[in-house]
C-alpha cells in the first residue's frame, strides 16, 4: 500500500470507475489506480467530487487535508473498525493507573533507547564531533537508568524531558550553522530543521490516527498522555517511539543534500518549506514511511491486543505485558 500526496493548485480530483482522475482546467491531466492506496494527503486548493469521497471510503482510503501555512492536518476516514467492545475495554484501562503507569514506562524506554541509537550511530560516523556525542551518549544512558524507578507519569515526563534536553542540546552543536538550529522549536518552528521535524511529526502523528482507527481504539484516550480537548492523546502515545527515528530521516535530508536552506523562507517569524522543496520532501518521506507505517501498524495491534486481553474484560486471559512489547 502506498499514499498519494497532492500539492498542486487549481487541480480536481474524481472518480473513473476504478481510479483517480486529475483534471485541470477541465482537461484530464492524470490518472492514479485506486487499488494500491492507503491514503490521500492534500495540500492546497485542491477540489473534490462528493462521489469520489465515497468510493474512497469504500476501499478504506484514509484523507489528510493539511490546511494552511503551518499545515494543521484534518482528517477523512474511511470506514471505520465495528469492535466497540475494544474502545470501552480501552476506556476503562485508561483509568487504571497501574496499566497507565506500565505503559508509560515502556513508552519513554523506547524513546529514550531510539534517541541513544541515533546519538550513538553518529558518534561513530561524526569524528569531528564525537566529544558532545559521547557526553550526550552517557547522560542518556544514565537517564535511561532512572526509568523503571520512576513511581508517577508526572516524574516520568521529567526524566522524557531532561533527555530531551540533553539530545537537542547535542544536535544543535552538530548541525551546520548555516540551518540556524539551536534546540527544537515550534508554533511557528524559526529554523529548517525545526520547519521539517515539525512537518515529520505531523505526518507520524496523522498516520497514527489513522492506524489506530482502523484497529478499533480510540485515538483521543491515551495512557501516558492526559486527556486534552482536541488532542489524539494515544496517538501521540503510539508515536513516542518513531520521533528518534523520524528525527534520523530528517537530518539525513540536510546532510545528503536533498533539502538545503535555501528551500526554505521566513514569513512573520516562522520558518517555511517554499513548494520546491515540498516535493524534493514528500518524495523522501513516502521511501521512507512504509516503514513508520509498518512499526505503528504492529505497535498499534500489541496495544489493542492489550487491551482486549486486559483483566476484567469478559472472555479474555490476562493481558501479560503485550503493551510493553509494543514498544520493544
Amino acid at each position: 500500500m502506498t499514499s498519494l500526496y497532492v500539492d498542486r493548485r487549481g487541480v480536481e480530483l474524481k472518480v473513473d470507475g476504478e481510479a483517480l482522475v486529475f483534471t485541470e482546467n477541465g482537461e484530464r491531466v492524470g490518472t492514479v489506480p485506486l487499488h494500491p492506496l492507503s491514503r490521500v494527503f492534500l495540500r492546497g486548493d485542491v477540489k473534490l467530487t462528493a462521489s469520489l469521497l465515497g468510493k474512497l471510503g469504500e476501499h478504506g482510503i484514509g484523507i489528510v487535508v493539511l490546511s494552511g501555512r503551518k499545515g494543521t492536518p484534518s482528517l477523512l476516514l474511511g470506514r471505520p473498525h465495528n469492535d466497540a467492545a475494544r474502545r470501552i475495554a480501552q476506556y476503562r484501562l485508561s483509568l487504571d493507573e497501574d496499566f497507565c503507569l506500565r505503559f508509560s514506562r515502556a513508552v519513554v524506554a523506547a524513546k529514550l533507547q531510539g534517541q541513544l541509537d541515533f546519538i550513538s550511530e553518529r558518534r561513530t560516523a561524526d569524528l569531528m564531533h564525537r566529544y558532545p556525542l559521547t557526553t550526550c551518549e552517557k547522560r542518556l544512558g544514565g537517564i535511561i537508568e532512572k526509568i523503571d524507578a520512576q513511581t508517577s507519569i508526572a516524574s516520568l515526563r521529567g526524566i522524557e524531558g531532561a533527555a530531551a534536553a540533553a539530545y537537542f542540546e547535542t544536535l544543535a552543536e552538530i548541525l551546520p550553522e548555516s540551518l540556524h538550529f539551536s534546540g527544537r522549536n515550534r508554533q511557528p518552528p524559526r529554523d529548517p530543521v525545526n520547519a521539517v521535524l515539525s512537518l515529520t511529526y505531523t505526518l507520524l502523528h496523522a498516520e497514527a490516527v489513522l492506524a489506530l482507527y482502523g484497529t478499533g481504539l480510540d485515538p483521543f484516550i491515551g495512557f501516558y498522555h492526559a486527556l486534552n480537548f482536541g488532542r489524539e492523546s494515544l496517538a501521540c502515545d503510539i508515536m513516542e517511539a518513531l520521533r528518534p527515528q523520524a528525527d534520523r530521516f530528517v537530518l539525513a535530508l540536510f546532510r545528503q543534500g536533498t533539502l538545503s536552506p535555501d528551500d526554505f523562507s521566513k514569513t512573520d517569524g516562522a520558518c517555511l518549506l517554499v513548494k520546491a522543496g515540498r516535493s524534493r520532501y514528500y518524495a523522501a518521506y513516502e521511501s521512507q514511511a512504509e516503514s513508520f507505517r509498518r512499526q505503528l501498524a504492529e505497535a498499534t495491534s500489541d496495544v489493542a491486543a492489550a487491551v482486549s486481553n486486559a483483566p476484567g474484560n469478559p472472555g479474555n486471559t490476562p493481558a501479560s505485558d503485550q503493551y510493553e512489547e509494543a514498544f520493544a
